[in-house]
C-alpha cells in the first residue's frame, strides 16, 4: 500500500466519513476557509484513485467516489509502519512515550492497564 501525503490523507478522511461523494461534496465537508479550488481537490482524488485507495462510479462526465479500502485497514498499516519505525516494534517504548510525552490522565492509564490485564 503506497503511503499518502498529508493532503491525500485529509481527503481520504472526508471520503471515509461520507462513504460516497462527488468532488463538490468533499470540498463542502472541508472545514478550512477559503475552500481549496475544485481542480486541486479533483487532482488529489485522481491520485487517490490511481493509488488504489478509492474507486468511482461514473455518471456521464461526473464521478462519485467511494473508499476502496477501509479506514481500519489503513490505520493498521500506518500504525504498523510507525510502530516499527519509531518504537522498534517495542510495546514498552510506545507506552513509555505515551506516558511521558502525551501526559496521559489517570483514567487513561487505568484504561490501558485494564486492556493489558484483559489480554494477559
Amino acid at each position: 500500500m503506497e503511503e499518502l501525503t498529508k493532503a491525500e490523507e485529509r481527503i481520504m478522511q472526508v471520503i471515509w466519513k461520507l462513504q460516497k461523494a462527488f468532488v463538490k461534496d468533499i470540498i463542502d465537508e472541508l472545514e478550512e476557509e477559503p475552500k481549496p479550488p475544485y481542480n486541486t481537490i479533483s487532482s488529489i482524488v485522481r491520485l487517490l484513485e490511481k493509488k488504489g485507495y478509492i474507486s468511482y462510479k461514473a455518471y456521464g462526465k461526473t464521478y462519485e467516489y467511494f473508499p476502496a479500502i477501509t479506514k481500519e485497514d489503513y490505520t493498521k498499516t500506518t500504525f504498523s509502519k510507525m510502530f516499527s519505525g519509531y518504537f522498534d516494534s517495542s510495546p514498552a517504548s510506545l507506552l513509555s512515550f505515551m506516558v511521558k510525552e502525551e501526559k496521559l490522565s489517570a483514567a487513561d492509564i487505568a484504561e490501558l492497564k485494564a486492556l493489558i490485564d484483559k489480554k494477559a
